[in-house]
């Protein structure tokens, strides 16, 4: 029997229909495409991380628990005390053990789209049914068609991207509050971009049994590292802690997680830079007069294009020296789209000139 016959018969049929997830390679490009923080690290505070980690014990195992850095964090990321708190590598590893936690045959997994494409990779993955509830012609929650689809499906799990990836804006607390209260399953609030708004659901951790809500340290500068939380109900992260693998972060994330929140304030001056040159890059995108540009509560811009131009206008940037994503093509409701990630000044301006030139 030839590999192609033994993929046929060993591998599940969800798992061949899936793409990998690809990540394009960036050599050389200004780097627009993967919501990262532009801003490096100041040189005071590499040398400051340097003494830290040279004396990580590497032959040892890492705490297991990384009790240290589960306090850090809860302090930094205002976690009420009520809340339980767990680390993954990457807030995907979270949404991963999430969905393996309430796994069983005729379960469901339910998120409004488009939207960040793990929830629905994840669930296939796992072998459960994926519910997406399409979003308004503004990419707001449409209220009556997503209580109608929970009515329906009774999902066991709720994703909410919140802001929204890769529309950047809020959905309606109102309507969230409003699910949380009418729903059996859990509803994970994905706080991946909490540095660039003010909305949050933490606070809200003591008042729903069902909510999840997810947190990440990539968006803010430290995407190298692989580290998310999550927090809630005890009860519930003591279950979905069973699914997790021993010594899931290790040792220099650890430490380098604990340093970087001592220092939050250097990220959080970051996180405002990058608030201003989103209003800004935002404003010259209007400028431009062909486009929509879609508001944001993130560290990217959704725009889209005139119609049957977004593939030509992504590879003309690309030519130009610039990647960000092209969204055309992967749903109906990003047909003509692409998503800009907000850089440095002198970057958001490379992006704007050969934009511009383009059009």
């Amino acid at each position: 029997m030839d590999v192609k016959e033994n993929i046929q018969r060993w591998v599940r049929p969800e798992i061949r229909a899936l793409s990998a997830y690809h990540v394009p390679p960036a050599d050389g490009l200004v780097k627009l495409d993967a919501m990262e923080n532009p801003w490096p690290w100041p040189a005071e505070l590499r040398q400051a991380w340097l003494e830290v980690v040279q004396a990580a014990a590497l032959n040892r195992y890492p705490d297991p628990t990384a009790g240290a850095l589960q306090a850090t964090l809860r302090a930094a990321m205002s976690v009420p005390a009520a809340a339980q708190v767990m680390l993954g590598n990457g807030s995907d590893e979270l949404i991963q053990m999430i969905v393996q936690t309430i796994a069983a045959p005729g379960r469901v997994i339910m998120a409004p789209e488009p939207t960040f494409v793990m929830y629905r990779q994840i669930a296939a993955v796992c072998g459960l049914e994926f519910s997406g509830v399409p979003l308004s012609s503004d990419f707001s929650l449409d209220r009556g068609q997503l209580f109608a689809a929970i009515e329906a499906w009774q999902p066991a799990v709720i994703f909410l991207a919140y802001p929204n990836n890769p529309t950047g804006n809020l959905f309606d607390a109102n309507v969230i509050r409003e699910l949380l209260t009418m729903t059996e399953g859990l509803v994970v609030v994905d706080e991946a971009y909490a540095p660039f708004t003010d909305a949050s659901f933490m606070s809200s951790l003591g008042e729903f049994s069902n909510l999840l809500v997810l947190r990440t340290v990539s968006k803010m500068g430290l995407a190298g590292i692989r580290l998310g939380m999550l927090a809630g109900d005890p009860a519930w992260l003591e279950q979905i802690d069973k699914t997790r693998l021993p010594y899931n972060i290790g040792t220099l994330n650890q430490l380098t997680g604990v340093f970087a929140m001592q220092h939050k304030p250097v990220f959080d001056e970051q996180a405002g830079k990058i608030r201003s040159a989103r209003g800004e890059l935002d404003a010259r995108l209007r400028e431009l007069g062909s486009l929509t540009v879609y508001p944001s509560e993130a560290n990217f811009i959704l725009f889209r294009v005139p119609e049957g131009r977004a593939d030509a206008l992504y590879a003309g940037l690309r030519e130009a020296g610039v990647l960000i994503k092209n969204l055309n093509g992967s749903s109906k409701a990003l047909q003509d789209c692409l998503r800009v990630t907000v850089g440095q000044p002198d970057e958001n301006g490379v992006f704007l000139d050969a934009l511009a030139r383009l059009l």
